[in-house]
Formats: structure tokens, C-alpha cells, sequence
């Protein structure tokens, strides 16, 4: 049993929580949210759209399967800190190459574990997500709750630009197969342009899967060069933060549905940048979808998706514009989850079909975008 130092999280309300300190020593501070997925910490804590976020996992035993260098979404952790009930300090699987909390001291990540992770949860779900400090060096309770509330709120952050890229890349990784390990490709069917606002790996991987080759570039990438490239398809990604402050790629969007006659698809911020883009509204949850286990309409099929989510704004269905039409829908809420274009070739969906972690039950969006693309090549 490892002697642990104290750490202590306060929340901008005034409350706070004493525990033990796992990962990194040292003071973290950000938006504290909740996620009930109970697999899939690393590729949690990795995924882009965590930036700016403490991430509070509901299952209680974290760390049992260790980590590895294959189960990231980005080249290392992007959430600001990490709080579990409990940390396993064993951990046993054929893929682990080392302990999840060596892998936090590795990148830095701050972690308090040994608190009631229900009665924080039930507190953000009620009062919603609040800003919050992890610290093992300030133990001063007031001096906390002070720096939470000076911690700038979610609202009008763009966060985009310390997620995305600085130069453009091309990918041919596909996804991981028992027994061959990850795939790849030099086949492709068709190119599509990546406007990286804090991309997840295994989305680009399922694009390979159905012979699309991605090619990534920074999120401030004019239009005029992404024209340039003559890729048969673009690909909007998802990312962090709020999505009225990233405005130029709201217009940079405008730009490419209103010029560039081919094919579309945005995922998560991808989806609510293409909303305001036409004219839509985006309004902040009260404490965000973030789990693999979120049940989703389709309105076309009638199917219920059981489907991956991580945001924290949606898009208000009322400031929709005439060409756009409602696909899926949430079934906890009634929240948009999907949208499509009546007369362009353009789709969107809030949640992450590419499910890592998560169900595989939306993976038919690649297959739609290929067969999108299909059909207007040459067009």
C-alpha cells in the first residue's frame, strides 16, 4: 500500500473534498465534470474535448487494467486532472505495459482519489459543472476556493487552438484488430480534408477503415487552401470548449458549405461549428453529456443508438434554419444529436461514433460519409 500525501479538490460554491493524492504532485485547476463510462480511462483522459476539464470518473475502481501505448485518442493526456473513489495500485492485463498512475506521473496529470465520487456527482448533476482546483501543495481551504473562482468559466473560452495541430499530416493507421494489432492502409478510395479542432486518433481510423484518407490540418487553415487541396470530402472534428468563441472557423465553415459543393460530416464541436455556421444558436448543459452508454434516436431508422458522448453545449433547436433538419435526438434529454443539410451534402452528429471507449452501434456514419462522398464525386 503506497503512503499517499493528502490532496484536497474545492469547488467554486465553497465546498470542498479532502482525499489522498494519486499521479503528479502539484496544483491543478479547471471545470470539473463527470463521465460514467466504466471503461476506458486512457482514452478518456487523452481526448482533446477534456482540455480545460477535471474529469470525475462515477465508476468507483480506476487503474485495473493499467495503460499502454496503444489506448490513446491523442499524442498524451488533454484533461487537467483526475478524480477517482479509488486508485487500483494493482493492476493485471495481457496489454499493460505499465500502471495508470505511472502513466499520470509520466505526463504530469494531478489526481485526488479517496472521496465520495457519488455525492460529488449528485452535486454537479444538480447545481451543474463547477469550476474547481486539485491541490497537494496549497492545503489552505479558503486560499482553494479562491483560486476556483477566479478560474475563467467555460462560457467564451476557445480552447481549440492549444488542441489542434501546427502543421498538416496525413494518416493510413486503421483500427486495432485482435491478434494483428492496429492496421494500415495505402489504398485509398478518396481524400478527405481534417479541420483538426482537437481530433480523436480513432475517428481518423475509422475514416481509413472505410477507405477515406485523412488529411489533417491545423484549425485556422483558410478555406481558400483547403480548396486548394481538392479533397472529395471534409471532415469537421470535435475538440474543446465553447463553440461561439471559435469564430473563425464558424466562418471558415460558411466559406466551404457555401463554395465547395462536396460532401461534410462533423462530429461533436464539428456539429455545433456547422449549427452556427447556417445560422443556429449553441447554449451550454447544465453538467454535459460524457459517457459510452447515452441513448440516441435515430429518426430516420426509428433505432435506438446506445452511443459515446463528451460535450458540454448543444445546439438550440428552436434557432435551427429551414435547411436544416433534426436526424437524432437524445432520449435522456431531447437534445439535438444530429443534424443534415436538405438540399447540400452535409451531416452531423453531436455524439462520437467512433467509440473509443464505447458501443460500436453509430460506425454506419463512416460508411454514410463514404457513400456521400461516392455519389458526388465528379459532381
Amino acid at each position: 500500500m503506497l503512503k499517499r500525501k493528502k490532496a484536497i479538490l474545492a469547488l467554486e460554491d465553497g465546498s470542498y473534498y479532502e482525499g489522498l493524492s494519486f499521479g503528479a504532485e502539484g496544483e491543478t485547476s479547471g471545470e470539473v465534470v463527470f463521465t460514467t463510462s466504466m471503461t476506458g480511462y486512457q482514452e478518456i483522459i487523452t481526448d482533446p474535448s477534456f482540455k480545460g476539464q477535471i474529469v470525475t470518473m462515477t465508476c468507483p475502481l480506476i487503474g485495473n487494467v493499467g495503460a499502454n501505448r496503444e489506448d490513446v485518442e491523442s499524442n498524451g493526456p488533454k484533461a487537467e486532472g483526475f478524480i477517482v473513489k479509488e486508485i487500483s495500485e494493482v493492476y493485471s492485463n495481457w496489454r499493460a505495459e505499465k500502471s495508470f498512475e505511472d502513466y499520470l506521473k509520466e505526463y504530469q496529470v494531478v489526481g485526488i482519489c479517496e472521496i465520495d465520487t457519488r455525492e460529488l456527482t449528485k452535486k454537479l448533476r444538480s447545481a451543474g459543472t463547477m469550476r474547481g482546483v486539485i491541490s497537494t501543495v496549497d492545503l489552505d481551504v479558503d486560499s482553494l476556493i479562491s483560486k476556483a473562482r477566479s478560474i475563467p468559466p467555460m462560457e467564451g473560452l476557445n480552447l481549440v487552438d492549444e488542441v489542434s495541430c501546427k502543421e498538416p499530416y496525413e494518416w493510413n493507421q486503421g483500427t486495432w484488430k485482435l491478434g494483428e494489432g492496429y492496421t494500415y492502409r495505402e489504398d485509398f478510395k478518396y481524400s478527405v480534408v481534417v479541420l483538426d479542432f482537437g481530433i480523436r486518433y480513432n475517428i481518423l481510423r475509422n475514416l481509413v477503415d472505410v477507405g477515406l484518407k485523412p488529411i489533417v490540418v491545423p484549425s485556422q487553415t483558410p478555406p481558400e487552401e483547403i480548396i486548394k487541396m481538392k479533397p472529395d470530402g471534409i471532415f469537421l472534428s470535435c475538440g474543446p470548449g465553447d463553440p461561439a468563441a471559435v469564430d473563425y472557423a464558424i466562418e471558415t465553415i460558411k466559406y466551404l458549405i457555401a463554395t465547395y459543393n462536396k460532401p461534410i460530416f462533423g462530429i461533436c464541436l464539428g456539429h455545433q461549428l456547422t449549427a452556427l455556421a447556417l445560422g443556429a444558436s449553441t447554449y451550454k448543459l447544465k453538467f454535459g453529456h460524457r459517457g459510452a452508454n447515452q441513448p440516441v434516436k435515430n429518426l430516420k431508422t426509428g433505432k435506438v443508438e446506445i452511443t459515446a458522448q463528451n460535450h458540454g453545449f448543444a445546439v438550440d433547436p428552436s434557432t435551427l434554419p429551414e435547411e436544416l433538419e433534426i436526424t437524432h435526438y437524445s432520449l435522456n434529454d431531447e437534445t439535438v444529436e444530429g443534424l443534415k443539410h436538405k438540399s447540400k451534402p452535409l451531416f452531423t452528429v453531436q455524439y462520437h461514433p467512433e467509440s473509443s471507449p464505447g458501443p460500436h452501434d453509430s460506425r454506419y456514419l463512416f460508411r454514410e460519409f463514404e457513400r456521400l462522398i461516392s455519389d458526388y464525386k465528379g459532381k
